[in-house]
């Protein structure tokens, strides 16, 4: 956008590329959930401001949403993007209990560290953390995580609110300091909280193994053993 401009028009070029990428971002609604084709929602910011991507691929946003960009840019408001999804209600994960077998692979999923737990025990979701972008449900080996519907009938915007936007983009920002959209190998991955996270993760023994405390190798072969105890749990209450 800034190549073809003179050098002394440029400075004043890319602070109005920063404003705008920012202005777009700000509409976005942060939940992280990548159905827009980039890694997060400031990456998608910078694609329609820099690129000339279509900026009515926010399933999360809606229609609202698509309304709000499109006042951004000086266009004409486009029909959401059916390759990128539909509109619909705000939702929540929820772990069941029964199946968790601890691997800590939707904490290190989640974008806005709204999993807590530790490695061999239950993980919990913290709903109002929880931005409902299902990034959980593909990792988890044992399909323990359930997605429900957490604004009724309520859509897009109408299901969002500034507020939650908010603190999912600072709840990002905390997550990505740690990990790095460009890390080479999540293995390396800190999974400790931020303060207020830890302060409500409920206490575990002093012995109970974490993330660290293992070589990768070795908590793959945990989730293996506890993927059979889970397939010999399932025969057994399947023939009962």
């Amino acid at each position: 956008m800034t190549a073809d401009l003179e050098p002394a028009a440029l400075p004043a070029a890319q602070t109005a590329l920063k404003v705008l990428v920012s202005q777009i971002d700000a509409a976005l609604p942060q939940t992280q959930c990548t159905r827009c084709g980039y890694p997060d929602c400031a990456t998608y910011a910078r694609a329609i401001a820099e690129d000339g991507v279509p900026f009515n691929q926010c399933p999360p946003g809606g229609a609202e949403g698509i309304a709000r960009l499109a006042a951004i840019l000086g266009q004409a408001p486009l029909p959401l993007s059916p390759v990128h999804g539909t509109e619909a209600p705000r939702t929540v994960a929820y772990v069941d209990e029964a199946w968790c077998i601890g691997c800590t692979l939707c904490i290190k999923a989640c974008p806005t560290d709204a999993i807590v737990g530790t490695n061999k025990k239950m993980h919990t979701v913290i709903e109002p953390y929880c931005t409902g972008c299902e990034l959980c449900v593909p990792v988890c080996p044992v399909d323990c995580i359930q997605i429900e519907n957490a604004s009724g009938t309520a859509t897009g915007w109408s299901a969002w609110s500034e507020p939650l936007a908010r603190q999912a983009r600072e709840r990002y920002a905390v997550h990505r300091s740690r990990v790095p959209l460009d890390s080479p190998n999540l293995e390396d991955e800190d999974t400790s909280l931020p303060d207020e996270a830890a302060a409500t993760r409920p206490p575990f023994p002093a012995s109970a193994a974490s993330p660290r405390e293992s070589s990768p190798a070795e908590r793959q072969a945990a989730i293996a053993a506890a993927l059979e105890r889970a397939r010999q749990q399932r025969r057994t209450q399947g023939m009962s």
